[in-house]
């Protein structure tokens, strides 16, 4: 499991990368363990951080939400535990769930994925 994980690598963002560039919204976010990307759930609309999982491989998350430090192997499809990761180990307090605020559409809920 070590190999697949960097603690040293930065987040990659206050929130979702993709959704950040394409001017889009998220619901939650995780933090790849081997590189850093942050994605949105799979509850968003978008689901980035299994697409960066299915592009790179890299099958270990940890939520990127403030006051939760859970785990994720995709490959394995289960709950796991990892070391620390570097700081900042979630988004910003003062940042919108969902968000970014300004971006989420008044309709949010109705367009969320359904995670089971």
């Amino acid at each position: 499991m070590n190999d697949a994980i960097d603690p040293t690598a930065p987040p990659s963002g206050p929130g979702c990368l993709e959704c950040i560039r394409e001017g889009s919204w998220w619901l939650h976010l995780r933090r790849c363990a081997a590189c850093g990307h942050v994605g949105c759930c799979d509850s968003s609309p978008n689901q980035h951080a299994t697409r960066h999982y299915e592009a790179s491989r890299h099958r270990f998350v940890q939520s990127f939400e403030p006051g939760e430090d859970w785990w994720w192997d995709y490959l394995d499809e289960r709950d796991v535990t990892g070391p620390p990761l570097m700081a900042p180990t979630h988004h910003p307090l003062a940042q919108s769930v969902p968000g970014p605020a300004g971006r989420v559409p008044a309709d949010w809920e109705e367009l969320l994925n359904d995670e089971g």
